[in-house]
């Protein structure tokens, strides 16, 4: 009897053994054909993407060529053309936000007129 279930065991595994073995082979040629249709399909979608790369780097730079550049151009001259308007006419304020020398210098003038026109001559 003992020996009769391990004949049995015995054939079962062998069995099983086949089994695994020609699945196994049948894995490996699964994922040699994968990978052949994966070089396959992937060289013409790189040289595509490689295309893709070189029009937006033409795009970009015709962009900034044609359009930012004459863009940050023009509104950098605004701002200088604005500035100096700002300071010729007295409105400007230097960068930390104090009055332009101009102003102060007006302001200073203004109240020395002032206080000079209060005061009383010395008697005599």
């Amino acid at each position: 009897m003992v020996g009769a279930v391990r004949d049995l065991l015995i054939i079962f595994l062998a069995l099983t053994s086949i089994v695994v073995w020609v699945l196994l082979g049948i894995l490996i040629w699964q994922i040699w054909r994968l990978t052949r249709l994966v070089q396959q399909e992937l060289k013409p979608m790189i040289a595509d993407t490689r295309e893709t790369i070189a029009t937006v780097r033409g795009t970009a730079q015709f962009m900034s060529e044609n359009v930012v550049a004459p863009v940050i151009q023009t509104s950098s001259k605004m701002a200088g053309y604005r500035r100096t308007v700002q300071v010729l006419m007295g409105t400007g304020f230097a960068r930390n936000g104090k009055p332009s020398p101009r102003r102060d210098t007006a302001s200073a003038f203004r109240s020395s007129k002032s206080t000079a026109s209060s005061q009383t001559p010395p008697s005599a």
